[in-house]
């Protein structure tokens, strides 16, 4: 590793304005379960989450660098969250550090390092699973407050009836520390709906730190044996891009099942004039054979007369003279 004045300040200058750095890297799925067991990670000490994201069907708010989320903790507090990135900290207004849960951080992993603004606020219980089906709409959980910061550090105004549910997403997190590593250690299991899974270990450093965190980090998982994951890419883009897929094949399901169904109507309503077609010629020529019935019937014979016979006991009269 080349040290000396070249290297002097490098990773300083990169963060600069930024408040803390967050140091992640994703575990390659064959070694999962290997992880859960180092580390002792269980679902009896987990906290387990919901995540609910909302873009375009065409992730356009992604593709902007911006990401707006929805989060339902287990026993605990549900928040929502815009986050843009990358964000150049000098032209982000105090203002918003008045805001609690507004941080401006460095998201590192192995092979890149960006700035970040996000801004979280609370929402009522109950809330984002009415959005999730439909019985709120999607701006019902995002703060006026969120929207301007959106306005104004991205340039980026929403528009709430272009946006879809996509998730929800299970996720499973555990914070714990290792002797082995001086800083406290945040993993998230996320688990999608096909069976995927994708694990992330991360920690959180001040942004003085920062270099010692990425270098001391980085040689705490190459000591434990994680190999670098080829396939690594954000959580985020991971499961976006696959609930957008099924949203489209959904699509697709309903537009066949439209088109079978309109079909099958047709089919019906033509077999429906066949058979009214065929009723009404049996209706005809039963018609015809009445009308010819009744044009062939027999006249009636008469009865054939023949000699009266004299009733017993009474004598012929006889005529007067």
């Amino acid at each position: 590793m080349e040290r000396g004045a070249v290297t002097r300040g490098k990773v300083a200058g990169q963060i600069a304005g930024a408040d803390a750095i967050e140091i992640k890297a994703t575990i390659p799925d064959h070694q999962i379960k290997e992880a859960l067991a180092r580390f002792k990670l269980t679902t009896s000490n987990d906290e387990e989450r919901f995540i609910y994201f909302f873009d375009t069907p065409k992730l356009d708010l992604l593709d902007a660098g911006i990401i707006a989320r929805a989060r339902r903790v287990v026993g605990d507090a549900h928040d929502s969250t815009v986050k843009f990135r990358p964000v150049d900290p000098a032209g982000v207004s105090q203002r918003w550090r008045r805001y609690p849960d507004f941080k401006i951080e460095a998201d590192a992993s192995e092979t890149s390092l960006v700035k970040s603004a996000s801004f979280s606020m609370p929402v009522l219980k109950g809330h984002i699973k009415r959005v999730a089906v439909g019985k709120k709409p999607i701006s019902a959980i995002f703060t006026p407050a969120q929207m301007r910061f959106l306005d104004k550090i991205a340039g980026h105004k929403i528009d709430f009836g272009s946006l879809v549910v996509l998730g929800p997403l299970i996720a499973q997190r555990w914070r714990f520390e290792d002797p082995g590593c001086p800083w406290p250690i945040t993993a998230e299991l996320w688990n999608r709906a096909d069976g995927k899974r994708m694990m992330e270990l991360s920690i959180k450093a001040r942004a003085v730190q920062a270099a010692v965190a990425v270098g001391g980090f980085m040689a705490f998982l190459a000591e434990v044996g994680a190999e670098r994951d080829k396939d690594q890419q954000t959580k985020t883009r991971w499961a976006l891009e696959y609930y957008v897929s099924k949203l489209a094949e959904t699509a697709v399901g309903n537009a066949v099942a439209k088109e079978a169904s309109g079909k099958k109507a047709k089919g019906k309503k033509a077999k429906g004039k066949k058979a009214t077609g065929k009723k009404d010629a049996a209706k005809k020529a039963t018609g015809k054979k009445g009308a010819a019935k009744k044009t062939t019937a027999k006249k009636p014979t008469a009865k054939a007369v023949g000699p009266t016979r004299r009733r017993k006991g009474r004598k012929p009269s006889r005529a007067r003279p």
